[in-house]
């Protein structure tokens, strides 16, 4: 094997910053300590534990005043400067989704991203560059070749990476230079194919993390319940996001296990929740902030979970492990989908009966898309949900509302007042468990907001339609409304969709609900439900749709509010059954969901269905589409398909005909005497 010539690439590559006059810190030297603090806490190369040491890394300001960590790795062989998977991303894990430690350790790009995690985990930073520096030596002529690798890792592809450039020296990072190579940076994208398999990967990462961190606390930490593990969970996430410039992330070296009153572990982690909470960016009502505050309380700062044992308290044990293993992913920036894969499997621990459980099944976030779709939610609705679990509906619509706010409203000052508003005044949602309600609380926070009026109330009862936080005494002024009711509650749940759209005056309404509540379970509130509201579609889902539970036939059902349904109204009704995506429940299966036959066109269409009509049918054929009607007297007629035409047609008829004379003539072939061999010989 040819002799590396890594310090010869070090000396070139430290070189050119030098020249740049850029200052720079070589192994364990950091130009910060929060970024010091970083590398030694987060796994090795090895997969031993801390002692991350990049060879070179500097931190660089642009012209906006955003500072951008560079982390530099040095290699020493001709073919050692990336490896990357399948997806032709950078191959720091494996199959299994767990860390692959011989590419990280062997290839320069993707030990510098692996150094970007560790900052993305354990820092504020949300945009790192990464860079791989390799070359070798031509044994004829002597000179020396290099090979650079360029990779954005940030909050935007998941830590991940993407490639940024191709690049012959480091000039990019010369100041003359620094802030358009900033501009391609933040011009970068991933399709949605790629986004979609980040998100995939993610999720089944999540999950083993999830299911690893939940038995390790059930085994080894004795006296937690299953709420406390909840809430611990709950008290880690939001102690250490931080926030930029205001609030430090809250780290574990803080906790010290002391026994003084108002230092304990559990105090620490309460006040930095406390100030995270406070900012004043977030506009969090003071009543909800003592609220999560007050329930996570009573589970941080007991004194059985603060008491030193050896020197270290069960709350900083805890703590540590939580960190440790979901860090990286709720720092890095959760969508959705990630969030929900983290609060279905926390519902896991809640101790609920299989029944309960399928009450607080999460919606996927794919059909919430369709939900808020369906609902015509747009930048101006006003969106609510009787019973929201996580937030996953609204939090789909908010996404929904604020990309139709960024596609029409070009003054970035009047989209950022927009935006604010869809967060602080334009979503409401109502959840009556209290473990539940917290998660949905964290859900939001998560996913940037905590203005959103969240409610731990009962939405059936003594919920009067109010605001109740960002401005009490005020009418929620509804026009969508979205749902996946608890299906053990009156009429499959439909019980929920009678107050709601009695409490609208107009919009629409879209429900994902047992097919049964369609079919004469739930036939009085139908009919009441349609004194007011016109049935647009009713859209048959697979069956498979909730991947780990029962399976349950579930409908969506489309109405227009503030109309009541007359006989002759029209109603669309779609057979979804195949929707594109092939499921599996099997625990060691590397991907659960999969998209084989056009699943977001087919999702597309539907919306498209509902709205125009068989004009729309592309992926779907006529058979899964019927425009048809139904009696609002009767309540049990939702749930119809196509009839089928059993009266022949002329063209049954010619086909029977020929199908009749074709197997005449081979019959009569059949029959025919054969001729002797003889015949036609002299």
């Amino acid at each position: 094997m040819a002799q590396s010539v890594e310090p010869q690439i070090a000396d070139l590559a430290n070189g050119w910053l030098k020249h740049y006059k850029l200052k720079y810190y070589i192994e364990q030297d950091a130009p910060s300590e929060d970024i010091k603090t970083a590398l030694q806490e987060y796994e090795s190369k090895q997969g031993g534990s801390g002692g991350n040491r990049p060879d070179c890394n500097l931190l660089l300001k642009d012209s906006h005043g955003e500072l951008w960590p560079i982390l530099i790795e040095y290699k020493g062989y001709k073919d050692k400067l990336v490896k990357l998977d399948t997806d032709n991303q950078v191959a720091n894990r494996n199959a299994k989704g767990q860390p692959d430690y011989k590419n990280i350790s062997q290839y320069a790009v993707n030990g510098a991203v692996h150094y970007a995690n560790a900052l993305l985990h354990y820092t504020t930073y949300e945009h790192v560059i990464a860079i791989g520096v390799t070359g070798y030596r031509d044994e004829s002529t002597k000179e020396l070749h290099r090979k650079l690798g360029v990779y954005y890792v940030g909050k935007n592809n998941f830590g991940v990476g993407q490639l940024v450039d191709d690049y012959s020296d480091l000039s990019f990072l010369a100041p003359k230079h620094f802030d358009s190579f900033i501009e391609k940076v933040r011009n970068l994208n991933l399709s949605p194919e790629e986004l979609e398999k980040l998100k995939q990967k993610r999720e089944q990462e999540i999950n083993i993390s999830l299911v690893k961190l939940n038995n390790e606390i059930f085994r080894e930490e004795k006296g937690l319940l299953e709420k406390d593990r909840i809430y611990l969970v709950a008290a880690t996430i939001i102690a250490t996001l931080g926030v930029p410039g205001k609030v430090k992330p809250l780290d574990k070296s803080e906790l010290k296990s002391s026994q003084e009153p108002g230092s304990r572990d559990g105090d620490i982690i309460i006040q930095k929740i406390r100030n995270f909470l406070a900012d004043k960016d977030k506009h969090i009502p003071d009543d909800k902030q003592s609220l999560i505050v007050r329930t996570l309380e009573n589970t941080i700062t007991t004194d059985n979970i603060n008491r030193a044992d050896n020197g270290e308290s069960q709350l900083k044990r805890v703590f540590v492990k939580i960190f440790d293993d979901l860090g990286m992913y709720y720092k890095i920036g959760l969508t959705t989908d990630f969030t929900g894969r983290l609060f279905n499997e926390m519902y896991q621990w809640l101790g609920y009966t299989q029944d309960k459980l399928n009450d607080v099944v999460l919606t996927p976030s794919y059909v919430a898309t369709l939900l808020v779709r369906l609902a015509h939610v747009d930048r101006n609705s006003y969106v609510w949900d009787f019973a929201t679990g996580s937030a996953g509906l609204l939090v789909a619509a908010m996404n929904e509302m604020i990309e139709d706010a960024k596609a029409n409203i070009y003054s970035p000052e009047k989209l950022a007042i927009k935006e604010t508003e869809i967060k602080a005044k334009q979503l409401l949602g109502l959840e009556i468990l209290p473990d539940i309600y917290m998660l949905a609380i964290i859900n939001m926070i998560l996913m940037g907001d905590g203005r959103s009026n969240i409610l731990n109330q009962d939405s059936l009862k003594g919920y009067s339609g109010d605001y109740l936080y960002s401005e009490p005494g005020k009418s929620f002024p509804a026009t969508a409304f979205v749902l996946n009711p608890p299906y053990s509650a009156e009429g499959n749940g439909m019980v929920f969709v009678k107050k709601a759209l009695s409490m609208m005056s107009h919009g629409y309404a879209a429900i994902i609900i047992q097919n049964s509540a369609g079919s004469g379970k739930a036939a009085e509130f139908n009919r009441q439900i349609l004194k007011h509201s016109t049935l647009l579609a009713s859209i048959k889902m697979p069956i498979d749709l909730f991947i780990g539970k029962s399976s349950v036939q579930t409908n969506i059902y489309v109405f227009r509010v503030g109309e009541a349904h007359k006989k002759d109204d029209i109603v669309r009704f779609i057979d979804f059954s195949n929707d594109g995506y092939t499921r599996t429940n099997r625990k060691k299966a590397s991907v659960n969901l999969r998209d084989t036959d056009h699943a977001h066109e087919r999702y597309s269409e539907v919306v498209s269905l509902v709205r125009n009509g068989s004009s729309a049918l592309h992926f779907l054929n006529s058979k899964d589409f019927y425009e048809g009607h139904i009696d609002p007297q009767n309540g049990s007629d939702w749930n119809q398909i196509a009839p089928i035409d059993t009266r022949p047609t002329i063209e049954d008829l010619k086909n029977t005909v020929a199908d009749y004379l074709s197997w005449n003539v081979s019959t009569l072939l059949r029959k025919q005497p054969k001729e002797e061999d003889g015949l036609g010989k002299l």
